[in-house]
C-alpha cells in the first residue's frame, strides 16, 4: 500500500508547485520583457541512504522537481513613441547593475532617467554601457540607435552638436547558461559577466511584452488542478484500502 501512497503524495506536491509557477506566469502577462518560467519534474526510484535502490525491479518512485527553466521565445513588440523605451530585436539582453554591484540581464527596456541623472530600468537598476552606468546630461534629448548607441542633444543645440554618451552593453549568452534570480533578472550560471555582442540590435520607442500565453497558462492551471485532484483521490483510495485490509485482518 505504501507504493501508492508515496507515488500519490509526491505527485500531489509537484502538482501544487507547478500550479504556483503557472500562477506566477499569469500574474506577469503584462510585465514588460517577462520570460515565462517552465515547471519541470521527473521521477526517481526510491532509494536507501546509501543510494542503492529498493531492489533490482524498481517498484517505488518519487516525483521531484527537475532543473527549472525559462521560455526564451520573444514576446510581442509594441510601439510606445517614448525615446527611452527600447525593445531587443531577436535574441539578446540589456545589461544592468544590481544592488551588490554585479551584472545581470533583462529584456525590460522601459528605461528612464533617475534623480541622479543615470539611465535606469523601471525597477531602478542602472543600465550598463561599455563604460559602466550611463549618465544623461540634464535636459538633454536622448536618442538610442539600433546598435545601442546613446546620444544626447542639449536644449537649444543644433543637430551637429549631438554627443555620443555611450553604447548600451547588449549581450547574447547561450540560453542554457542563463539562470533567473529571485529578483526576476537573469545571470550567467558561472557568475561571470557576458561579453558584449555587436550583432544584438534594439528598436527605439518600442517595448517587448511578456511572452506568456494567457490562454495556454489557463489551460495548464486547469490541468494541474485536475492532476492534484486525481492524486488526492488516490491517497483517499489508499487509506480506504488500508482500513479495509485492517478490518479483514481483525477477523482472522
Amino acid at each position: 500500500m505504501d507504493r501508492l501512497i508515496y507515488t500519490a503524495m509526491t505527485g500531489a506536491a509537484q502538482a501544487l508547485e507547478q500550479q504556483a509557477v503557472v500562477a506566477n506566469n499569469l500574474a506577469n502577462t503584462s510585465t514588460t520583457g517577462f520570460r515565462a518560467e517552465l515547471a519541470n519534474f521527473r521521477k526517481v526510484p526510491m532509494s536507501f541512504g546509501d543510494g542503492t535502490t529498493v531492489n533490482n525491479d524498481t517498484t517505488r518512485t518519487f516525483v521531484v522537481t527537475a532543473t527549472p527553466g525559462a521560455d526564451f521565445a520573444p514576446g510581442p513588440i509594441s510601439q510606445t513613441g517614448s525615446p527611452l523605451d527600447v525593445a531587443i530585436q531577436g535574441p539578446g539582453w540589456l545589461s544592468v547593475q544590481t544592488e551588490d554591484g554585479n551584472e545581470a540581464y533583462t529584456r525590460a527596456g522601459n528605461l528612464h532617467v533617475d534623480e541622479n541623472g543615470q539611465l535606469v530600468t523601471a525597477t531602478n537598476q542602472p543600465v550598463l554601457g561599455n563604460g559602466g552606468p550611463i549618465s544623461i546630461p540634464p535636459g538633454a534629448n536622448v536618442t538610442i540607435g539600433k546598435d545601442g548607441t546613446v546620444s544626447a542633444l542639449g536644449a537649444g543645440d543644433s543637430p551637429s552638436q549631438i554627443v555620443v554618451l555611450d553604447q548600451l552593453k547588449l549581450v547574447n549568452p547561450e540560453p542554457g547558461t542563463m539562470t533567473r534570480g529571485d529578483d526576476g533578472l537573469f545571470r550567467t550560471t558561472d557568475g561571470q559577466p557576458a561579453d558584449a555582442d555587436p550583432t544584438v540590435s534594439v528598436a527605439q520607442g518600442a517595448l517587448e511584452g511578456s511572452n506568456v500565453n494567457p490562454v495556454a497558462a489557463m489551460v495548464s492551471m486547469i490541468t494541474n488542478a485536475r492532476q492534484f485532484q486525481m492524486q488526492t483521490k488516490l491517497l483517499q483510495t489508499a487509506d480506504q484500502n488500508d482500513q479495509t485490509a485492517n478490518q479483514l485482518l481483525s477477523f482472522t
